[in-house]
């Protein structure tokens, strides 16, 4: 019988069917902006606990890093926080998780999306080498690609976006970029239409 997804405790989604390995469509390996089978089959509403998560549950994408262009830029079309170190710098995974995406893809360049768990995939791109590929799994800090300037970029950089259900949110309420760390705080995650209101509580 499967729980609804938004009742099982959070150490406990590691076995959410969406994220078991090869699991995944030809749409969910080849495209960015797909929905996560399951995810608001139940309710129209998700909690992503970011507080519950232990410090080796998670890991800034680019340590160091500094954002040298914010979500929202250019009349919101900016889906994601540029953030910059130095050519082929390591990209870590930001949370445990299964590679759904890595490959080549329009104006991203070399591309990877995560699949979380917990609900949420994350996105690295622009990248010059991936490191991992689709349906491998990976734990929070390690390396999956190296920065680049692949796509659409003028410098080497990463572009980490953050989803939930294919739809992109501002990163900043997951991780503090001036800081380089995780907010923990309690994600709230209404599904309105076509449309996902993320908020921080």
């Amino acid at each position: 019988m499967k729980l609804p997804l938004i009742l099982i405790p959070f150490m406990l989604l590691s076995v959410h069917p969406a994220e078991k390995e090869n699991n995944f469509s030809q749409m969910e390996i080849n495209h960015i902006r797909v929905v996560t089978p399951g995810l608001f089959t139940d309710s129209n509403e998700l909690d992503i606990h970011l507080e519950n998560l232990k410090d080796t549950e998670y890991c800034f994408p680019l340590a160091g890093g500094k954002v040298i262009s914010p979500y929202g830029r250019g009349h919101g079309r900016h889906s994601g926080a540029d953030i910059k170190t130095c050519a082929k710098d390591t990209i870590r995974s930001a949370f445990d998780g299964v590679v759904r995406m890595s490959k080549s893809y329009s104006g991203y360049g070399k591309v990877i999306v995560i699949r979380h768990s917990f609900g949420l995939e994350t996105v690295y791109s622009h990248n010059c080498k991936n490191l991992v590929k689709s349906g491998d799994t990976v734990k929070a800090g390690q390396p999956v690609a190296l920065t680049g300037r692949t796509g659409r970029a003028t410098t080497e950089h990463l572009h980490f976006e953050t989803r939930i259900n294919g739809q992109h949110f501002n990163p900043g309420l997951v991780f503090d970029f001036a800081k380089n760390r995780l907010r923990k705080v309690c994600l709230h995650c209404l599904k309105k239409g076509k449309r996902i209101i993320v908020r921080s509580e």
